[in-house]
């Protein structure tokens, strides 16, 4: 069989694991980023067992790990500081097979990116047009390396704004605003860190902690604001210090380890953006182009799931790709595959977003005795249908498999 193309079009995570996953198999890629340079800017990533899985697949799991923090445990607080619910990391390994780990989105993205031919990767590339001519896929594109690709499958990775959605899928509903925006930021080292991450409730808002390598903690907040406002951005960018002024102002008097925390927060260095997910398409795939993580699925970070389904995608969809020569039949089975998974996680991501912003004196109480009285044997046994994904199996034996993780996702309804 003649050497098989693919374009991918973004080059965050999961474009970049999809790129990787295809040349690994045998194609020849290209990944297309509008953006000067392959980079993130400063936050922290949650890789849940199912992510890492997946990275095992790619042959990068024990990279990652070595850049990530592993921590004891973590749990739920309330406002007044006492543990909702608590959750032992090595237990977590135990019935997953693997950690959480927690490492700075840059590390992850420049672990991915050195696992590709520079060749493929293309910055300065914003697509302007994925068509058929009639004789074939054409993307048309400005910028870096030549001005048009003819690929035998385009994989749409570029986002909650995606490009490719919006060409292809012109009638589909945009984003959806979450009712709160994220600040996120990256503390200074700590000569002795927070043994232990947990997220905080409060009334309408929440403040989340989690270890990072080299003493640092990766902090994020959340409060139910308008969309759009005060000082806040859409987009990820470095703030003003007025951000950290009102992080001080709503969490300065929260329980420790809160108020050191923020502390040791460089003034400059918060992140804050409205958050969205995106409104379940009814389908991932037209023709020979699929869209993959935000493009296809944007969630809430609420479950920390959304890189993670990120790489599930990829390397299914590239299982898929590797199972026959018909391109669109491999597309419709990994549409069938990932669609009801990750739509399923996406609400969940939001049902567990809304009760956490929850306000209401009543409803806050009832929240946190629902909370302090389930058993962390049952919110683990919950959290299965979620980070209990297998990648799918070699094509001679990969029915059973799919269809397994197919059905857990549908029959919890989650």
């Amino acid at each position: 069989m003649p050497q098989r193309a693919a374009t991918i079009v973004g080059g965050g995570i999961g474009g970049l694991a999809a790129a990787i996953a295809l040349h690994r198999r045998g194609w020849r890629v290209e990944v297309l980023e509008r953006a000067p340079e392959f980079t993130e800017i400063g936050a922290g990533i949650s890789l849940w067992p199912n992510a890492l899985h997946a990275l095992e697949v790619l042959g990068l799991a024990d990279d990652v790990r070595a850049l990530g923090a592993v921590e004891a445990a973590g749990g739920v607080r309330d406002r007044r500081g006492r543990w909702l619910s608590r959750t032992d990391n090595a237990e977590l390994a135990r019935r997953f097979g693997q950690p959480l780990v927690v490492l700075h989105r840059a590390d992850l993205l420049r672990v991915l990116t050195e696992a590709l031919p520079a060749d493929s990767l293309r910055s300065s590339s914003e697509v302007s047009a994925v068509r058929d001519d009639g004789h074939g896929l054409v993307v048309d594109h400005r910028g870096g390396t030549g001005g048009g690709s003819r690929p035998d499958v385009v994989v749409g990775a570029d986002g909650l704004r995606s490009a490719v959605r919006r060409t292809l899928w012109p009638h589909a509903a945009g984003p959806r605003y979450a009712g709160y925006p994220a600040w996120r930021m990256v503390t200074e080292p700590f000569a002795e860190p927070p043994s232990e991450g947990a997220a905080i409730w409060g009334r309408g808002e929440r403040f989340g902690y989690t270890a990072l390598p080299g003493g640092r903690m990766y902090c994020f907040a959340t409060a139910s604001l308008p969309e759009g406002a005060a000082s806040g951005s859409s987009s990820p960018s470095l703030s003003s210090s007025s951000e950290h002024a009102e992080l001080l102002r709503r969490f300065g008097s929260w329980p420790d380890p809160v108020p050191a925390l923020l502390a040791a927060v460089p003034t400059e260095a918060v992140l804050r953006h409205d958050l969205y997910e995106l409104p379940p398409l009814p389908t991932f795939v037209r023709g020979r182009v699929a869209l993959l993580g935000d493009a296809a699925h944007a969630m809430t970070p609420n479950l920390g799931q959304g890189a993670c389904q990120a790489l599930e995608d990829a390397v299914t969809l590239a299982h898929c790709l590797d199972g026959t020569p018909d391109v669109g039949a491999a597309l419709r089975s990994y549409d069938l595959l990932r669609r009801p998974r990750t739509q399923a996680i996406t609400r969940r991501s939001a049902r567990l977003g809304a009760v956490g912003q929850l306000a209401w004196p009543p409803a806050v109480l009832l929240r946190d005795t629902a909370a302090r009285l389930t058993p962390t044997r049952a919110t683990l046994r919950s959290m299965t249908p979620v980070l209990g994904w297998t990648a799918p199996a070699d094509p001679a034996t990969a029915t059973k498999s799919e269809s397994k993780n197919k059905g857990e996702s549908e029959s919890k309804g989650d």
